[in-house]
């Protein structure tokens, strides 16, 4: 019997975001990074969600396994390395909204290996979520990943891939391959509109969608920001509006709709559905600033849905 609903293999990160007090720039501590993320949103609808990677022995780690502790998260196939030095990152907001500044190079995270990867717990799980950035933190995660996915069909464990593309970690061209080669993989995709027009060199949606399932997924779900998301299986497509919300800070939203989507569509096996579900969740966790703190739980998202 599978033990964990969503497994995610991803980097976890420090996050430091700017706020303004009595005139001086201060940046409040928080947690990041893409795939525990998205683990967290899971958990907070009432998934059993777990994550794998690598922490460094410092504050940061160990903050970390404190949040995992409260979020409710296995966290038992997390290595800590002596020496190690957990990632971190900067927020900073300014007319055209946030930026990022990472202090990641060398981390923990970005040394796992192939053989360091928890085989038992990755059968064990109902869906095995990783990411873009999980592969292109370093080579050896990037193999890793790819050992990963195989070790999960192998054992009938469904397969969730973001695309979630960052240049500033590697050349377009590397990342298409090798991006693509793991959405080949997946049973689930999930490009936003901007990756996915960078890495198949298509802008229309469906022809988008039309790609990435002749690769082999059974559902894609390409997310379009404000104008909600767009769900493709073989047997059909629709396109699931957004929800508008005053916006305060968009970290994070993308994480948001991913984990609720995971959660939602375990419950119910319906992408549709899960689709709007998680785009509920993403618009509340945009009314707060950081990517873990203001995302919503479960009875939140279904009183927002309620309420139309």
């Amino acid at each position: 019997m599978k033990t964990i609903d969503v497994l995610g293999f991803g980097e976890p990160l420090m996050e430091l975001a700017q706020v303004e007090r009595a005139g001086e720039a201060l940046y409040l501590p928080g947690f990041g990074g893409d795939v525990p993320n998205a683990c967290c949103a899971a958990a907070r609808q009432g998934a059993r969600a777990g994550v794998f990677t690598a922490l460094g022995d410092d504050a940061f780690g160990a903050d970390f396994l404190v949040l995992w502790d409260r979020e409710g998260l296995d966290r038992s196939a997390v290595i800590t390395r002596p020496g190690g030095r957990t990632g971190a990152y900067f927020i900073s907001y300014g007319p055209e909204g946030h930026r990022f500044s990472y202090i990641r190079e060398g981390s923990a995270a970005s040394r796992v290996t192939p053989d360091e990867l928890p085989l038992e717990t990755i059968a064990a799980a109902r869906v095995l979520h990783v990411s873009g950035i999980s592969q292109a933190i370093s080579t050896s995660c990037a193999d890793a990943v790819f050992a990963a996915l195989a070790h999960a069909r192998a054992s009938g464990t469904a397969v969730s891939y973001d695309t979630n593309l960052r240049l500033r970690l590697w050349p377009l061209e590397r990342a298409r391959a090798i991006i693509q080669a793991g959405a080949a993989m997946a049973d689930i995709v999930k490009p936003s509109l901007d990756d996915a027009v960078l890495l198949t060199g298509l802008e229309d949606p469906d022809r988008i969608c039309d790609l990435y399932l002749g690769l082999g997924p059974k559902i894609v779900a390409l997310t379009l920001g404000r104008d909600g998301t767009l769900i493709a299986t073989p047997e059909g497509r629709r396109r699931i509006p957004g929800r508008p919300v005053e916006a305060v800070d968009a970290t994070g939203a993308g994480d948001t709709f991913t984990g609720a989507f995971l959660a939602e569509w375990l419950r119910t096996g319906d992408p549709f559905r899960a689709a709007e579900y998680g785009n509920a969740a993403a618009a509340l966790a945009t009314q707060g600033k950081g990517a873990v703190a203001p995302m919503p739980r479960r009875p939140d998202v279904e009183r927002f849905m309620a309420e139309g």
